[in-house]
This record gives structure tokens, sequence and C-alpha cells, in this order.
């Protein structure tokens, strides 16, 4: 979880949050996640993980931001959930106080994203799925991996725009924008995508870089099944120009 973690050196990592998330709607902070029973989540239960986790409800009933991917981990297993929750509780405690999200008005009135929520956070997942692989392949892309968050535009007010799923979107930084991985802007073979999730390599002999290096060192951890399977969920999508 790299966008939890402050100095991102540190193994095993610290889940202090702090990171800054800059957006059309002001700036939201990554929470602390560690272990800490007092400024982190170690006094919550695994029922209250899982609420916060899949449905971006805290355990006094609050509502989360979206900057905390929950429609994708909406998705997740109970089994995962269990598995995820028990690992986070062997990493070290912090008492860093998270930061207060800089948020203006209306944002600020969380009330409202109860509606927001209900409005565009679907349940379905967007790819229809015809095989065991490409099953596998989207529950990683549209679940645990939440590619959509950073590589599908947005309308508005910030809902997952899903008629362009996967079409590219500007960066949230203001720098740059990240690209379009429908196949009607990358042709690479799904060996081509295997490789790049393992290594970092493009087909021109390019690397990764940026926030996508950390996803690739994250996704190189996966058993090579799982990078075949997110490889055959984008070679899948529908191609949007």
């Amino acid at each position: 979880m790299p966008c939890r973690t402050g100095d991102r050196s540190r193994r095993p990592p610290v889940l202090a949050g702090g990171l800054a998330f800059p957006s059309d709607f002001g700036t939201f902070y990554a929470p602390n996640i560690s272990s800490d029973a007092t400024a982190g989540i170690g006094g919550w239960s695994v029922e209250e993980f899982a609420s916060a986790v899949t449905l971006g409800v805290s355990p006094t009933g609050k509502h989360y931001y979206p900057a905390f991917p929950y429609a994708a981990y909406q998705h997740m297993t109970p089994g995962d959930l269990a598995d995820l929750f028990a690992y986070m509780q062997t990493l070290p405690a912090d008492a860093t106080p998270s930061l207060p999200h800089d948020v203006g008005f209306p944002f600020n009135i969380r009330r409202g994203l109860g509606l927001w929520k209900l409005a565009f956070v679907p349940e379905q997942f967007v790819l229809e799925a015809g095989s065991p692989v490409l099953e596998r392949g989207r529950y990683l892309a549209e679940g645990l991996a939440h590619c959509a968050e950073c590589h599908t535009p947005r309308n508005a007010v910030g809902g997952l725009d899903r008629s362009a799923w996967m079409a590219g979107a500007p960066n949230p930084s203001g720098k740059g924008k990240i690209p379009n991985i429908t196949p009607a802007a990358l042709d690479w073979s799904e060996g081509d995508l295997v490789e790049y999730f393992t290594s970092g390599f493009t087909p021109e002999y390019d690397s990764a870089g940026g926030e996508m290096a950390e996803v690739v060192e994250n996704l190189s951890q996966l058993p090579r099944a799982d990078r075949e399977a997110i490889a055959a969920y984008v070679k899948a999508l529908p191609a949007v120009p």
C-alpha cells in the first residue's frame, strides 16, 4: 500500500499516512492505517475493516471520500479482506496523527457522499468475462489493483466515466496524462504486458517511471498466472479512442 507510506523505502512498510493527493476538489491526505490502536486501525475489528474497505464507511459511521478506492475494493472476497487485515496487523505501529483533508465547501459536507455512492459506485464489474482467466484478471484489475482509478476519466463530480473505461485521464497532479490502455491506443501483446508487469520494461526498452514504477514493483510479486490474467484482461478491453 504505497499510498499510505510516507517513507517508501522502509521495510516492512510503516503505514503512517501523510501522502498528499491533489485534486480538483481539494487536497486529500492518506490517513494513518498502521497497527497503532489510537492513531491507526489497531483497535478495529475485521468487520469494521471490511466496512471501511468495501463500503467506504468508518467505524463511527462516517463516509470516506472516494480518494480511498472503495469503489474498486468492494469486489474483494471475504477471504482476501481477512488476509489483508491479518497482514496489516503484523506491520509496525506508528502514532503519527492523520492529517485533515484540505477540501472546501460544498465538498467538505460528507453527508452528500452517501448520495454520491448511490450514483457513482455501481456494484457490477465493467468487463464481461467469459473465461476463468478473464474473471481472475477482472478481479485483480478492477478490484485489488484499482487500475481504473487512474486510467479512467471522471465526470464533473468525480465519478468514473464507465463509457470510457481505461481510456486515459488527466494526471491528478496536473502533470501530463495517464495513458489510454485500451486496444485503441495500446498495441502490446499479452507477452509484452506480462514482461512490463514483471520488469517494468516496455517493448521499446523504455521503463516504467513515477507512480507506475511502484505499481510494477508490486505486480512483479504476484504469481505469473496473475500477471498473465491481468494482461488478458487488458487485451480484452473494448477499444476506446
